[in-house]
């Protein structure tokens, strides 16, 4: 199986060592190397990518900022000469974090993690198309606080606000407080129904009353649309302009 991936990185000598590495491994293949973090979002959306190999300290967009603005990133695996962003790398579900200069055995077993990734995702993947094709999609989900399990319909949520290891879900007629990230709930809902319109922020587009500039108004509250989420959320707006 042929592992299609790109690398992203500012400076051209660190490109040069992964294009090497990636060029000497037979079942991986440079789809594009980027500069930074706008070219490789715009390779996302244009290829089929499986792996990127990431720079962190990037200039206008970090890489830990591209990786929170993607809903499906690819197996991710941070490559930079800083250690103290480990543990928020890892937040974000990165496959591995290798140190600069990368040795090529340690690229090697970055390359096996990405891997067992892909495996692992494909059954997963599996699994839920057998599940789709069995039931209809569900207009619900469920969740946990103050130590029940919640059902939700999607009818009653107006949107979501992060708050570290935690979310609020405002509802019509309650706040449900649940420990899960923002990126996790995200994960759960439906795109086209629950856009990310910023860092801490999911909306239900059916609850929205208006959008002015960079701020979305439902109800009483108005909620601010982040640079990097404004483009896949005025796509989504524009299937419904007449």
């Amino acid at each position: 199986m042929t592992i299609k991936c790109i690398v992203v990185d500012d400076e051209i000598h660190a490109r040069k060592v992964l294009e090497k590495y990636i060029s000497d491994i037979s079942h991986l293949e440079l789809v594009k190397s980027c500069k930074n973090a706008l070219e490789a979002m715009e390779a996302l959306r244009n290829y089929d990518i499986e792996a990127m190999f990431l720079d962190i300290n990037m200039p206008k967009l970090t890489g830990l900022n591209l990786l929170e603005s993607i809903k499906n990133p690819p197996a991710v695996v941070i490559t930079t000469a800083y250690r103290e962003y480990a543990v928020d790398a890892f937040d974000l579900d990165v496959v591995d974090y290798l140190h600069k200069p990368i040795p090529f055995p340690r690229f090697m077993r970055a390359v096996s993690k990405i891997e067992d990734k892909l495996a692992v995702r494909a059954t997963q993947k599996h699994v839920v198309q057998e599940t789709i094709t069995a039931s209809p999609a569900p207009s619900f989900i469920f969740v946990r606080a103050d130590k029940k399990t919640i059902k939700l319909n999607y009818g009653d949520i107006l949107y979501m606000e992060g708050l570290g290891d935690y979310v609020q879900i405002y509802c019509k007629e309650k706040k449900v407080v649940t420990k899960m990230k923002i990126k996790d709930l995200e994960e759960l809902l439906p795109e086209n129904q629950f856009p990310r319109v910023h860092r801490s922020y999911i909306v239900a587009l059916a609850a929205i009353d208006t959008i002015e500039g960079n701020l979305i108004r439902i109800g009483n509250k108005q909620i601010p649309i982040g640079q990097i989420y404004k483009q896949s959320f005025m796509s989504l707006i524009n299937n419904y302009m007449t």
